[in-house]
């Protein structure tokens, strides 16, 4: 499908990629790795011939269609977002007309006429091809891929000018994945996506058709999606198969060969230099020394990357809140004709690492704009606990000085121990060599947004209110602040689409539907697990609620072990296992998470609120206990009378 020969690609005095071989074949979903600056976007544009090769040749058989997601800067205007999504179907849509055409003018020709039977004949290559082509479903397949991107039914016929530049980007993805070419080149397709469009898009690609190669930085979406790893590594790809967590282990291990070689090759280098040394002055070896001369000038040395050195955060030392964080009580919070909050209740308790969940639009920044206090509620009361400082991390405002440069911002304010490690902070959220001393106002909004992070990390706060952190972080990037954050010792509120980052943070989650929030026991992953145990629950009423017993009739019987049984009593007692079953689930979650919070360091330095814990720690694990207990019986009941 795709070959490379040969390609060599610089800028000003650094080489990018320098003699390079590398193929694509039919089916490939292959991510691209390697630090920010490797040459990922580079390499994508060369294979769409936006960019040309210093050297070298990129090849493709005849009829291979390519389609590209750049990262930003697609804009759509003129049309409604159906009928701009519909323009992925060009072909189907000129097929279309021309049957129309070919309609008028069978109604206006003569039948007996010559001309009407070469319509006639059109007509029905025409008709035949619409079909092969499933031309009665593009309209249905257009609104699902939409639909799954996080478009709302009603936002279908809006004119597309009035998105904003995140939601033209779902736009720019929707028709790609329409119009499904042979080879799809994405360059972070998910920057601009909530989690369900995020699992939409993973479900689609899994089962993609073609050949993919993608950029991205979220690590579960590159797990779920790729079959193949090629890293950008001193200027070659280099082929991994397997997701992205195996290419992560395989990497660690190839590397440790390849350094191991390297030292072994090192040993003999300097071993034979010392033998030259030694008895170059003596004729009797003049020809032992000659031959390792020219040992030592054929030896091609083993090249070894690198070593990607992450620096350690630390975030300054905070002084310890109250046992409650923030509260808020009845909170009623509206723009407009949007109600967005409807009596929401929400306590955080200091030491807490809370993820805000829900979908887009759903009030998750409104709620992170009230905790912060930068936005009151309409109603209700919002309390800060004892001795709490916030900061406030948000896409919307970054309160940076656009006069002054990057390092001036981040010094403006630092305590003095970080001071000396600034250029070191600004590396980690790639801000390299020269790019300290921009002014802010030249920066781009992901540059804004990744200074203002950096900026607010250096300040002491004990509740921090992050909205959408990771957005605009390489992976390397994202582990610097996933490491910052888990030795983080005061209250954390996050918002983010990144799952791993999910997974990894939070032990509570905030679930924002219906103007309520509903808080969750334990992390994310038990978040959905227990949402999908709900989901596979509510299967069971609906099903049984078809289910007539005529009262006219006896009540028919099951025989088993000398006793009778009636169905609507085994009914009864399944319906009794699936609900301890339930509540098995939500009790272990529960215990997961008071162990989360029991682990955390400092977290018998409270007594009272220790105790506490502790005491409903010990009535979950009795409850299970229980629970058990009577599943095992109410099983044993079924089992002896079927």
């Amino acid at each position: 499908m795709l070959q490379i020969n040969g390609l060599t690609k610089g800028f000003a005095d650094r080489t990018l990629f320098e003699n390079v071989t590398w193929n694509v074949t039919e089916g490939d979903r292959i991510g691209l790795a390697g630090p920010n600056g490797s040459g990922k976007t580079t390499l994508l544009r060369m294979l769409t011939r936006k960019q040309s090769p210093d050297a070298g040749k990129v090849s493709m058989p005849r009829g291979t269609t390519v389609g590209y997601l750049p990262q930003d800067g697609l804009i759509h205007s003129g049309k409604t977002l159906r009928a701009e999504t519909l323009l992925a179907f060009e072909k189907v849509l000129a097929i279309g007309e021309e049957i129309k055409k070919l309609e008028e003018q069978m109604s206006s020709l003569d039948p007996a006429s010559e001309e009407h039977h070469k319509v006639i004949a059109r007509y029905g290559e025409c008709r035949e091809e619409w079909d092969r082509r499933s031309g009665f479903t593009i309209d249905s397949q257009a609104e699902e891929v939409l639909l799954g991107l996080g478009f709302s039914p009603k936002e279908l016929d809006a004119p597309t000018e009035s998105f904003s530049g995140g939601w033209q980007m779902r736009i720019a993805l929707a028709k790609l994945l329409l119009t499904q070419p042979n080879l799809l080149l994405l360059d972070e397709p998910t920057n601009h996506l909530d989690l369900e469009a995020r699992n939409w898009v993973e479900d689609f690609l899994t089962n993609y058709p073609h050949a993919i190669v993608l950029v991205s930085h979220d690590r579960y979406f590159l797990d779920r999606v790729v079959t193949r790893i090629t890293e950008i590594d001193r200027r070659k790809l280099v082929d991994y198969t397997g997701n992205y967590s195996t290419y992560i282990e395989t990497r660690a291990k190839s590397l440790a060969e390849l350094r191991a070689k390297a030292s072994r090759q090192q040993e003999e280098i300097d071993r034979t230099r010392r033998f030259i040394d030694k008895f170059r002055a003596k004729a009797s070896k003049a020809k032992q020394v000659q031959s390792r001369v020219k040992m030592l000038e054929k030896i091609v040395k083993v090249e070894v990357p690198p070593e990607r050195k992450l620096m350690k955060l630390r975030l300054p030392e905070v002084e310890r809140s109250g046992r409650v964080a923030v509260e808020l009580e009845n909170v009623y919070k509206s723009y407009g004709a949007n109600l967005v909050f409807d009596g929401a209740n929400l306590l955080i308790e200091r030491g807490e690492r809370m993820a805000l969940v829900g979908p887009n639009g759903v009030g998750k920044s409104t709620l992170m704009r009230l905790l912060s206090r930068t936005e009151d509620p309409d109603e209700g009361e919002i309390t800060l606990g004892h001795n709490v400082k916030t900061g406030f991390f948000s896409q919307e405002r970054y309160d940076l000085d656009a006069e002054r440069t990057v390092l001036e911002n981040m010094t403006d304010g630092a305590p003095t121990e970080m001071i000396p490690r600034l250029r070191s902070l600004l590396g980690a959220f790639l801000f390299q060599g020269d790019d300290v001393d921009k002014k802010v106002k030249v920066l781009s909004g992901g540059e804004k947004s990744r200074l203002a992070l950096a900026r607010l990390l250096l300040r002491p706060a004990n509740v921090l209110l992050l909205d959408e952190p990771t957005n605009h972080l390489d992976l390397d990037s994202k582990d610097i602040l996933l490491d910052a954050l888990r030795a983080y010792q005061g209250t954390l509120v996050f918002v983010s689409h990144d799952r791993y980052f999910l997974d990894e943070l939070s032990t509570k989650v905030a679930e924002i539907a219906d103007g309520k929030v509903h808080v969750h026991w334990g992390g994310y992953p038990e978040f959905i697990r227990s949402k999908e145990s709900d989901s596979e629950a509510a299967v069971t009423p609906m099903t049984q609620a078809t289910e007539v017993v005529p009262d006219a009739e006896p009540e028919p019987t099951v025989k088993g072990k000398g006793k009778a049984f009636s169905k609507n009593q085994a009914r009864v007692i399944q319906e009794r296992l699936e609900e301890i079953e339930l509540s098995i689930s939500e009790t272990e979650i529960g215990i997961d998470s008071l162990e989360g919070r029991m682990a955390v360091p400092g977290f018998y330095d409270d007594s009272e609120a220790a105790n506490q814990v502790v005491k409903t720690h010990e009535e979950l694990k009795a409850k299970l206990k229980a629970l058990y207990q009577e599943w095992e019986e109410l099983a044993q009941k079924a089992t002896a009378y079927c």
